[in-house]
């Protein structure tokens, strides 16, 4: 049995039929990752639309005249399954409801077998736990199923909902970046975070083993 179809096979009781279930990749206790579809436009736009406010000042300037979340969600679409990115919906396993995105960006294979995570999570869903989830289904796949050796997260310094999730789930504090990368207009200073798949594989282990033993 492989390491996708034990974590899915977990994950069975949440429901079957449910919505955007057969299509999942990672599944956890309360949501599961899926790559997003063509049909999935309407509720997705919905979630960014009432999220916008909110998301805004932590996320790089669209390109121009490409704002829209109609335009988020083409883009969405387009990298969703490449060489170098995937791009997945988090969604939720009560109801198959959209709740944010969760992504892995500019795969390097070769010597670096690296990529750059990214992910967000709309209204009304902030708060509640889902991303800690969903980061580590997203850490499943990179070193489960891509086999990546390395993921990096870049989080603005007073991002501290983010860098919490991060740490929760097995990234560690490497370095600060001073006007690192553009955001909202202005360039913004980021601390770098990562993960490595041996540190990774070594605590996800020693937690299995902890609770093997009760």
């Amino acid at each position: 049995m492989t390491a996708r179809s034990r974590t899915s096979s977990r994950a069975a009781p949440i429901g079957v039929g449910l919505r955007g279930l057969d299509k999942a990749i990672r599944c956890g206790e309360r949501t599961f990752l899926r790559l997003p579809l063509p049909s999935d436009r309407a509720e997705f736009c919905a979630m960014r639309t009432r999220s916008l406010r909110r998301l805004r000042p932590w996320e790089p300037k669209p390109p121009r005249g490409k704002g829209s979340p109609d335009d988020f969600f083409t883009r969405l679409l387009s990298f969703r399954r490449s060489s170098i990115s995937r791009k997945l919906l988090l969604c939720l396993s009560e109801d198959g409801a959209i709740a944010g995105v969760c992504s892995l960006n500019e795969i390097v294979r070769g010597a670096l077998e690296g990529c750059f995570a990214g992910w967000w999570i709309g209204d009304p869903y902030e708060g509640r736990g889902y991303m800690r989830e969903g980061l580590t289904l997203l850490l499943e796949h990179a070193f489960l199923d891509l086999r990546l050796h390395r993921v990096e997260a870049n989080i603005r310094p007073e991002n501290v909902r983010s860098k919490r999730t991060a740490e929760a789930v097995g990234f560690a504090r490497e370095g600060y970046s001073p006007k690192y990368l553009q955001i909202d207009g202005e360039w913004c200073d980021h601390e770098r975070w990562a993960v490595r798949s041996d540190e990774w594989l070594a605590t996800r282990k020693a937690s299995r083993r902890r609770g093997a033993r009760g």
